[in-house]
């Protein structure tokens, strides 16, 4: 019988739904995780994106257990590629997309959500990308023990959950804890592109990266930035924009003399 005071994970976090897919919790409590990238949530998982996990996982899906620096080279085949961070890809439609419009970059793409993976990794297998990378679990870990300095050409941050209300905005992602890791992991000039249609959080995003020593606005006039051509409309944007959202993107670059790479 466990100790009073012990922590029992609950079974869905100890329990492989996939035995050779993603762990359900890879770092375990390993790791002090003051801030998370994501909410942890549970749903269905088809039979097409299970077996997506069963046959590729192996070879295209890596856990964030935090234990060793991954050699981002021999990742994606010794290539050469210049390789962007995607925290949060949804179901991979727009991932997909980016790798297939973009095959000269890798894109390591990063979410705890099991049918998103599932789904990418389908999404990448049918239309033949192999510069594509699923990585299960929390992306602050991935960032602060698995990756090397400026070793990104990129990081892309796409709609994370707003926390709307007062007493979570602690919880938002893009603060100035994570802007200093962030910084540490990209290359000089390297790009952080985020994107929200959230106006109280794009505000809070612009004042943060503006105010953050080791980031430049791309935009001349200190703003934010017109959509690029390389980030498709997504489906939940479209129905947010249908709904009357405005869609704020913002690309801050690492200070530094090499050109933005994403």
């Amino acid at each position: 019988m466990p100790e009073a005071n012990s922590y029992v994970p609950p079974k869905w976090r100890t329990e492989p739904r996939f035995p050779d897919g993603p762990a359900p919790d890879p770092a375990g409590s390993h790791h002090e995780r003051r801030i998370r990238s994501f909410q942890p949530r549970r749903s269905r998982v088809t039979t097409g994106q299970g077996e997506a996990l069963k046959r590729l996982w192996g070879t295209w899906g890596l856990d964030i257990d935090g234990h060793s620096v991954i050699d981002l080279d021999q990742l994606f085949g010794g290539r050469g590629l210049p390789v962007v961070l995607e925290i949060g890809f949804g179901m991979g439609e727009a991932t997909a997309q980016m790798a297939a419009a973009d095959p000269a970059t890798g894109i390591l793409a990063a979410d705890v959500h099991t049918p998103g993976q599932g789904n990418l990794l389908a999404l990448a297998e049918r239309s033949g990308l192999d510069n594509v990378r699923v990585a299960n679990g929390d992306a602050i870990i991935l960032l602060r023990e698995m990756l090397a300095p400026d070793s990104l050409a990129g990081l892309r941050v796409y709609f994370p959950d707003p926390w709307p209300k007062a007493r979570h905005h602690k919880r938002r992602l893009i603060q100035p804890e994570f802007l200093d890791l962030a910084a540490t992991r990209l290359a000089p000039g390297a790009v952080l592109h985020c994107a929200t249609d959230w106006e109280p959080y794009a505000e809070q995003m612009l004042e943060v990266l503006t105010a953050h020593p080791e980031f430049e606005n791309t935009q001349a006039d200190g703003g934010y930035a017109p959509r690029p051509d390389f980030r498709p409309l997504t489906r939940f944007e479209g129905q947010g924009l249908d709904k009357g959202h405005v869609v704020h993107d913002l690309l801050f670059a690492r200070r530094g003399h090499a050109s933005p790479n994403e």
